[in-house]
């Protein structure tokens, strides 16, 4: 469908003037709209105009956009009084306080000022579209338009239809998105949209891994960041936001889905809340800020030790060879046969299971046997899992040989799916089910989620990347483990493993 063509003179107004209207009439004003800005609180739309001027200055300082660009747009700004200027704007944007009440009071109150053809849009993050419709007598011209903080920076925007939401208001918010230099996603009207739904997985699953006591926090992300590819770890990410602002909004999201548990969290957030180590801005979290800058604790030296033999599994024939291959340059001495040596450490490639029942599954002695994670690229930092009774002695002499060439090594206990397997086999899943649910396109999914959380790749793309039937292994390997319900596979997922189709390819 062709875009709607913004007639001369579309005009934008802006309803709150804090850090996200202020960027939004930013990139309205540069993407040529005029741009009428009002607040309740005294002198703040001045305030706005001189803000948002001094910023488009400093663009055209820095070469982002030429002087008489930045010199127009600060002319097309304009502070209004009250909400009776706005009959002469085509869209308004509503940018106040996250709180349903007052957003449905605000839209009752513009309902009664615009042109009866005007978009209202709602820039919230988190509450329902729907539920502030519902307060017009108008509902099909609201929506969504859920920009990201710093609005000029993150050129992402949420399309957000609610349930009585006509496509015409739509197709003008993609128009007005990309005139403004920003790429517009549509989704449905769901808890946390699109970014911010796909976005519990990260968190959830790795609270999850540290409430079972695998590892410490340092350690998970470490491993996200080296072996999976993620830009920070959880923990660095929940101490930047605040613990007591990710806590609440995963408490929320997993409420508003009737206690759904894909999106359940974990009880050591509200024990860090109450603890006061809520992250970065307090000077504590889950790591310690001296002078604001995270310190994180050194990992312990690889011991020097060295197995005498090593016998490595051929379970997994993928993970076999690449243990082979990384063996073999560490100048291990690997033992061939069916069976291992009496004296040799056992090494296994498992893919959703843990090393205990690994060993048992291959009638191998556990007291000597270590699990490697194989799925994921081992140059930059490997993952060793022990067992419930691996000796100290050939946890070491394993820690030793993997660490032999100067990478470093991450030994953490025993978890099926080891940290990044898991953690990945999750965010795909839940791709997959926002995907099954019709909240969005899979092209649009896979666009939004590395643009609005930075990951490595789009959840299905990531899919498709490691193989959708492996996903699918992981995650039935991890439900009847631990017989919980998060593990369950999407239906999505299921079929395209089973028709070995990409996870992108929507349906007819």
């Amino acid at each position: 469908m062709a875009e709607p063509i913004l007639k001369d003179g579309f005009t934008v107004g802006v309803v709150g003037t804090g850090s996200m209207g202020r960027g939004i009439a930013q990139i309205a004003a540069a993407g040529g709209f005029p741009v009428l800005l009002f607040d309740t609180r005294p002198g703040a739309t001045d305030d706005a105009v001189t803000f948002v001027a001094s910023m488009l200055g400093r663009a055209a300082e820095k070469g982002q956009l030429s002087a008489d660009a930045a010199k127009a747009a600060i002319a097309r700004l304009t502070p209004v009084e009250s909400l009776s200027a706005f009959k002469a704007c085509d869209l308004v944007i509503e940018a106040i306080v996250e709180e349903l009440s007052a957003k449905r009071e605000m839209f009752k109150g513009l309902e009664v000022d615009v042109a009866p053809d005007a978009i209202l849009a709602s820039n919230t993050s988190s509450l329902s579209v729907t539920a502030m419709a519902a307060a017009c007598k108008h509902p099909e011209r609201v929506a969504g338009y859920h920009f990201f903080n710093p609005v000029p920076l993150l050129r992402l925007v949420e399309v957000v239809e609610g349930t009585l939401t006509e496509p015409r208001a739509l197709d003008v918010l993609d128009a007005v998105a990309r005139r403004c230099g920003h790429t517009p996603v549509r989704c449905k009207d769901t808890p946390g949209f699109l970014v911010n739904h796909a976005g519990r997985a990260f968190g959830t699953e790795s609270l999850r891994i540290l409430h079972e006591g695998i590892t410490d926090p340092p350690t998970i992300d470490r491993v996200l960041r080296m072996v999976a590819g993620f830009r920070m770890g959880p923990f660095e990410l929940m101490d930047l936001t605040g613990v007591d602002v990710s806590g609440p909004v995963m408490r929320s999201i997993y409420d508003q889905y009737f206690q759904e548990p894909r999106y359940r969290a974990s009880p050591l957030l509200q024990q860090r809340i109450d603890a006061g180590l809520i992250g970065r801005k307090a000077g504590r979290g889950f790591y310690d800020y001296p002078d604001g800058k995270q310190v994180a604790p050194d990992e312990p030296p690889a011991p020097r030790t060295r197995p005498a033999a090593v016998w490595l599994s051929q379970a997994e024939p993928r993970g076999h060879d690449i243990a082979d291959k990384l063996l073999g340059a560490l100048g291990a001495r690997l033992e061939g046969g069916a069976r291992p040596p009496a004296d040799a450490l056992c090494i296994v490639t498992p893919i959703g299971l843990d090393a205990t029942n690994t060993a048992v599954a291959e009638g191998l002695d556990p007291t000597r046997t270590v699990a490697l994670e194989t799925l994921f690229d081992p140059s930059r930092r490997r993952v060793l899992m022990t067992t419930s009774v691996t000796t100290p002695a050939m946890r070491d002499a394993a820690h030793g040989l993997l660490a032999a060439d100067g990478v470093p090594v991450s030994v953490i206990h025993d978890s099926p799916g080891f940290i990044a397997q898991r953690v990945v086999a999750m965010i795909v899943n839940l791709g997959c089910d926002i995907a099954q649910q019709r909240v969005a396109a899979p092209a649009d999914i896979d666009l939004a989620v590395p643009l609005g959380l930075n990951y490595p790749f789009g959840p299905l793309a990531w899919g498709d990347k490691l193989g959708a039937g492996t996903i699918l292994t992981i995650l039935e390997r991890l439900h009847a483990f631990y017989g919980d319900p998060r593990y369950r596979p999407s239906p999505w997922l299921k079929r395209r493993a089973l028709l070995g189709v990409s996870l992108l390819t929507p349906e007819a």
